[in-house]
Formats: C-alpha cells, structure tokens, sequence
C-alpha cells in the first residue's frame, strides 16, 4: 500500500499556508509567498512520487490548530510530530533548530558548532533554507 499525505491550507495572517502530513508527521509547509501549492506539488513529486493524496487527516487538521494558535499568540512551542525529508547533515541543523526557545536566535555558526562542525556555517545556512516546515522549526 502506498504511502498516505494528507494536504491542505489554512489561513493565517500572512496569506494561505500549505501543508502536508504523511502517517509520521507532519512533512512540508509551504509560505503563501510560494505561489498556492504548486511548490507543495513539486516537492511532493520528488520526495514522495508514489504517495496517495489525502485531503485531510487528525495530524493536519491538528497542524492548522496549532498554527491558527501561533498566530493568534497563544503557542510558542509545537507538539506535532514531524517527518523531516532530507540527507543527514540537514536533519540534525533542522533538529538543532527546533530546540532554539521561542524568542532566541541563534547564529549559523553558532549552530555549525553545535554540530562539532565549526567550518560547516554556510552548510547550515543552506540547510536552514531547505528547512521544509519553516514556522513548526523556526
């Protein structure tokens, strides 16, 4: 049986956000700025050619929950699983990014050390802009 992503979008105060979840978690979050879903497509079709799309599920209508509630101000920490797609050196950035509190910053070198790899700063930030699920991993 193929895989299962559910896809949908939600408003918010900066446009409609898309977003997919698989059976793992949640997986893609696409920026209204990136044209409807279109670049969720895209995504989709390369790294999850064969999947069954859903046009919803508990876990994505549980992400459209936890961002309304970002953006109304009242959550500052997510609780939804993630499925994060990528090689390993982007997982771990992404998973160092998650653990950055709300309101702190933290630089791609600070993060490149983190990662007991202090030349890595520009790899970081190229992960950085892969990050999938921007919002859910800041």
């Amino acid at each position: 049986m193929p895989e299962q992503i559910a896809m949908g979008a939600v408003d918010s105060p900066i446009g409609f956000l898309w977003a997919a979840c698989s059976e793992r978690g949640v997986c893609r979050v696409v920026f209204p700025r990136e044209a409807e879903h279109k670049p969720l497509e895209s995504w989709m079709g390369r790294h999850m050619p064969a999947a069954a799309r859903l046009t919803t599920s508990a876990l994505l209508e549980r992400t459209f929950t936890e961002l309304r509630e970002y953006f109304d101000g009242t959550r500052h920490d997510f609780t939804l699983p993630l499925d994060l797609r990528g090689n390993t050196f982007q997982r771990r950035v992404w998973e160092a990014l998650a653990r950055i509190p709300y309101g702190r910053t933290v630089s791609y070198g600070g993060i490149a050390r983190q990662l007991n790899a202090p030349q890595a700063a520009r790899a970081v930030g190229a992960a950085c802009g892969a990050n999938p699920v921007p919002i859910l991993v800041p």
